[in-house]
């Protein structure tokens, strides 16, 4: 069955995006801001992606993937948009943005922001607990790091001044300066290259570190962020050192309901704009032909994708179509061999991808008599004996290490809505190896979480659990593998190492089917819930180039790209 909008006029172009994760979402208010009528394919029940949020039967609400917002910006200015009128005065960073004060209480997000979702900071970022019972509140604000430094390891006050200092020019130079640049070919890269040289952020981001602080502690404190986005601090460039300072300068956000009701809130701003979502739409295979609209039968001249074919075998025809799923899979499984070149089989499997997780969502009845009162924070990073040991055994080894470390999500400190009254509801994170590691999920599973469950009772985190626990349900690389469709169980697309990031990383424009895009955690820039954000926003100026519009129609300045094939649609480079 062929399927084309009938009532689409002749002068709007359609688009399909696979994938209702945040950075398809994104994107599909980004589109219909520029007179597309867009169509999001979400395979589950429900939008989310790796945001999926969970109600069950007992009265508890899961997030299931990101718990952690920060630049609100990037938020308020999708909110902000309007159906096709695209046009947006202010740069990618309004100077009220970099110069405001950081919001410490109330409600955070800008005015149209407030109009679908109330976000509220979180402080401290995060509360980091070592193995000895010592712990470091991170809040990013300068008196208070100095002073716990102090604390924990006088000896590196200095250094971390030097740290402050060079993880500042990163941050100005990575993020502010380059942060929307799409490296699509390789001059782009090499024009950089000498500025991340001299600011030495192209060594790995825990030599980096180490160069500041002699205490193992701190040296964890200024690495472990690069794990929420599925980067091993000992193989990431030290260009991400400025995730300390989006963190510093922006701060952290909850919003209230969960990450689940920001999901529903840019799902209403898309609908609101004309767009429409499917769910339960699985999709089976991009539709790729020659120039012509003939089958494609050698990787090589012209390859255009006109749309998609469903797993029911109704097919979906666009102009251009977008995957916000999983980078490896949608070459290996949707875009047929023969119209691929440049992302081959080989290659495609040769790259290095993201470690996989164990998730527990739980819930247990607040203090009762005789229950010694909860510790803990919204964000707590609990460490394990060993750092770099474990995490040499994660990303290199791939094995299941004898120990672990883990985030333990605990909102309803901060919105109690989430649970049934009397209740919390949890989830903690535990990072284990991708489905390279050939471990049996169903065995190994059950065992992880009792360990896991059985640390936070008997280290005191959670006292009485087991007795107090009242649900409890996991999740392991088999539901990334299985549920969200991504290659090896990885959590978080390929691994963000130096190889594998700017031009390395894949591209926002496929390189080997015209009018085929990508979005999301697998393309440029990378993970994390504001870099998915950058990216809609890297791949809707991609659009607008390629479709004649100019670039500045979407806010901020001109961006150098080159196109990846001469046949490129109405390039405007």
């Amino acid at each position: 069955m062929t399927h084309t909008p009938p009532s689409t006029p002749a002068h709007r172009k359609t688009a399909l995006i696979i994938g209702s994760g945040i950075g398809g979402l994104s994107l599909g208010i980004r589109l219909q801001s520029l007179g597309f009528d867009t169509t999001i394919l979400e395979k589950l029940d429900a939008p989310g992606g790796r945001a999926y949020q969970k109600r069950t039967e007992d009265g508890y609400v899961f997030d299931m993937g990101p718990t952690v917002i920060t630049v609100p910006h990037f938020i308020e200015e999708l909110f902000a948009l309007e159906r096709d009128r695209a046009a947006l005065t202010t740069p990618d960073y309004p100077a009220h943005v970099l110069e405001g004060e950081r919001v410490r209480e109330g409600e955070s997000g800008g005015p149209r922001t407030r109009e679908y979702v109330k976000l509220v900071p979180i402080l401290p970022f995060y509360r980091i607990y070592f193995d000895d019972g010592t712990y470091f509140d991170y809040d990013g604000d300068p008196e208070s790091t100095r002073r716990q430094i102090l604390e924990l390891a006088p000896d590196d006050l200095a250094g971390y001044e030097r740290f402050h200092r060079d993880a500042g020019a990163i941050f100005e130079r990575g993020f502010l300066e380059l942060g929307y640049t799409h490296f699509g070919d390789l001059p782009t890269m090499l024009r950089v290259v000498p500025d991340l040289m001299r600011l030495d952020a192209v060594r790995t981001l825990f030599s980096f570190t180490s160069k500041y602080f002699q205490s193992p502690k701190l040296r964890q404190v200024f690495s472990f962020e690069t794990l929420l986005v599925g980067g091993n601090p000992l193989s990431v460039p030290a260009i991400y050192a400025m995730i300390h300072f989006v963190e510093k300068t922006w701060g952290i956000h909850y919003a209230m309901g969960g990450t689940g009701a920001l999901v529903r809130a840019f799902v209403q701003k898309f609908e609101e704009l004309g767009g429409q979502i499917r769910y339960g739409a699985e999709v089976e295979r991009v539709l790729v032909t020659d120039a012509r609209g003939k089958p494609v039968k050698r990787p090589a001249g012209a390859r255009v994708a006109r749309g998609v074919a469903l797993a029911g075998g109704e097919e979906l025809h666009a102009d251009i179509t977008v995957s916000n799923g999983d980078w490896a899979n949608l070459y290996l499984k949707l875009v047929p061999p023969q119209a691929r070149l440049v992302n081959s089989d080989v290659r495609v499997r040769a790259a290095r991808q993201s470690m996989s997780l164990l998730v527990i969502y739980f819930g247990f009845r607040r203090d009762g008599p005789g229950d010694r009162p909860l510790d803990l924070r919204h964000h707590n990073i609990i460490l394990g004996p060993r750092y770099e040991e474990l995490l040499t055994e994660i990303f290199g080894e791939k094995v299941l290490s004898k120990d672990f470390s883990q985030y333990l999500h605990v909102p309803t400190l901060t919105d109690p809505s989430l649970a049934p009254e009397g209740h919390h509801a949890a989830y903690t994170l535990v990072p284990v190896p991708h489905n390279a590691s050939g471990l049996n999920w169903e065995v190994e599973g059950p065992k992880l979480v009792d360990r896991v469950l059985g640390f936070l009772e008997e280290r005191g985190y959670i006292p009485n659990l087991k007795a107090r626990l009242t649900h409890s349900e996991y999740i392991t690389p088999d539901y990334f593998e299985g549920t969200l469709d991504a290659y090896m169980g990885n959590a978080f697309g390929p691994e963000p190492t130096l190889i594998q990031s700017a031009y390395f990383r894949p591209h926002n424009r496929s390189e080997d089917v015209r009018n085929l895009y990508l979005v999301g955690a697998g393309a440029q820039p990378g993970a994390g819930t504001p870099s998915v954000m950058m990216s809609a926003k890297m791949t809707a100026r991609l659009i607008a180039q390629d479709f004649g519009i100019h670039p500045d129609l979407l806010g901020g300045p001109d961006v150098s790209v080159a196109q990846s094939e001469p046949e490129a649609v109405g390039a405007a480079d």
